[in-house]
């Protein structure tokens, strides 16, 4: 299939992720060409071990690229990058073959190996600026060695190095934004010997780290015939989900930050120097042009909006929502026990601060919260130094209603921009054209925006209401006085 009549070569973007997997094939100016899907499987045998067969990752791969290459014709393919979920890994043989199932992002089982991870290499993730935590390939890793998975192991893969392998035919390398999670050194840019050595984690394990964008092989004739993408395309190295998300709404300079409001919200922006933070609830990827990417993942999100209003009109709530002012009851909209961020509180829990009046009032007090939330992450990055100008990029599934946007930019004081395209696939395109080349500036010229919300000035019911949440926080010791007070509407 071509576009506009003419043979401009492609790129094509791949994004592995809990559920789905999806291809999207995109010009140079960042229009979509095609795209295709596939759905993907878990195993959960309890409530804190989530694996996946690394085998159904190829094949949903190959129907969604099929999917979106049937039209493709003999246009050119300049080449494509591969985003996943961070800190999803398993352990293969010398050729690639998996020897363990996944064990994905959020499984719960390693948690001792994370205590043990972090005493051991406490100084190097202080000298990073974070802390191992069950959410880590690296405690992963060790829980598979010490249960006697690594006998026959040559490499252990992330979930990306392994589809990227399979398209090269041979192991290849990974990307310094999925290896961090894996105990990379960001700064040295090497694996540290003497914490793996301690931990018990044989280095040769470990597979070699490049910069995103760089050339890890070619795709395979073996892997042109099941995918559709044509042999020889130039398979480039990728990086984390959040990070490609950030690449897709081009927020990759200094003061931009995209928050990725799916079913919990993530922040991501960028810092000319690493930021160290002593509560260890933001760390930084690195930036592939130099400097860095500083972010963090709270808990709340949209998660809570299905589980509360199951049978309701979303449509038709946000509608109403709109006419009215804020909300007379405020809520900390966690679906699950525990928060990450802008605070570390494992046994935190959602809590109401009032009575809403009526399910708007209540759907609304949803969208103030996640929004107060979020005004405190940013006031936590601003006490490490980050610049938090704006504006803010809004991406995920919560983006797609124009009033949280809108209560979104009056909370944080600054323009929140819904990007024309927010999907990790989008960004990894974006990355394969970028190349060894400057990403942002690609990023830039490729990414547009859809909806922009200017902030329509001070709004003393929203001001009260966040100060009635961030009392509440201080009350329950989550945050201190003087974050609170930074992080006031009319501060």
């Amino acid at each position: 299939m071509t576009s506009n009549g003419t043979d401009a070569p492609v790129t094509v973007g791949i994004d592995l992720g809990t559920q789905s997997v999806r291809v999207v094939l995109v010009e140079e100016d960042g229009a979509e060409v095609s795209s295709g899907s596939a759905p993907l499987t878990s195993e959960r045998s309890d409530e804190v071990r989530h694996e996946q067969d690394p085998e159904s990752w190829w094949e949903a791969v190959g129907e969604a690229a099929r999917e979106a290459t049937k039209d493709l014709g003999g246009r050119p393919v300049d080449g494509l990058a591969i985003c996943s979920t961070s800190g999803t890994i398993l352990l293969a043989d010398k050729e690639g073959r998996p020897l363990t199932p996944a064990i994905m992002y959020n499984d719960g089982r390693a948690a001792k190996e994370a205590e043990t991870a972090q005493e051991v290499g406490h100084e190097l993730w202080d000298s990073l600026g974070y802390k191992i935590s069950g959410s880590y390939a690296l405690p992963r890793l060790l829980w598979l060695l010490e249960h006697g998975f690594g006998e026959g192991a040559s490499r252990m893969m992330h979930q990306a190095d392994f589809v990227a392998s399979r398209l090269a035919g041979e192991p290849v390398g990974t990307d310094w934004s999925h290896a961090l999670k894996t105990g990379w050194d960001l700064v040295n840019e090497r694996w540290p010997e003497g914490v793996m050595e301690h931990l018990g984690v044989p280095v040769g394990l470990l597979p070699p780290v490049v910069r995103p964008g760089t050339d890890l092989g070619e795709v395979s004739a073996r892997a042109a015939e099941h995918t559709g993408i044509p042999a020889g395309t130039p398979i480039r190295a990728g990086m984390t989900d959040s990070c490609a998300a950030q690449i897709a709404a081009g927020a990759l300079e200094p003061g931009r930050w995209n928050s990725v409001l799916g079913t919990t919200l993530a922040l991501k922006g960028v810092a000319p120097k690493l930021l160290r933070d002593p509560a260890g609830v933001v760390y930084c990827h690195r930036h592939p042009d130099g400097g860095w990417l500083p972010g963090g993942a709270s808990s709340t999100g949209a998660g809570v909006i299905p589980e509360m209003f199951p049978d309701a009109d979303l449509q038709a709530l946000n509608g109403e929502a709109e006419k009215r002012g804020p909300s007379s009851a405020v809520f900390y909209p966690l679906a699950t026990k525990g928060e990450r961020f802008p605070f570390s509180a494992p046994e935190a829990r959602s809590f109401w601060e009032g009575e809403p009046e009526d399910e708007v009032d209540r759907y609304r007090a949803v969208l103030e919260g996640v929004a107060f939330v979020e005004r405190l992450c940013f006031a936590h990055l601003d006490s490490l130094g980050a610049e938090v100008s704006g504006p803010v990029s809004s991406t995920g599934g919560g983006a797609r209603s124009r009033l949280w946007s809108q209560i979104r930019a009056d909370v944080l004081g600054m323009p929140v921009i819904v990007p024309r395209s927010s999907e990790g696939s989008v960004g990894m395109a974006i990355l394969a054209r970028a190349g060894s080349g400057p990403v942002a500036e690609t990023a830039t010229s490729m990414s547009g925006t859809k909806w922009e919300f200017e902030p329509e000035g001070s709004n003393g019911g929203l001001a009260e209401n966040f100060e009635r949440l961030a009392d509440a926080f201080v009350e329950r010791g989550f945050i201190h006085e003087d974050l609170a007070h930074r992080a006031r509407l009319d501060g």
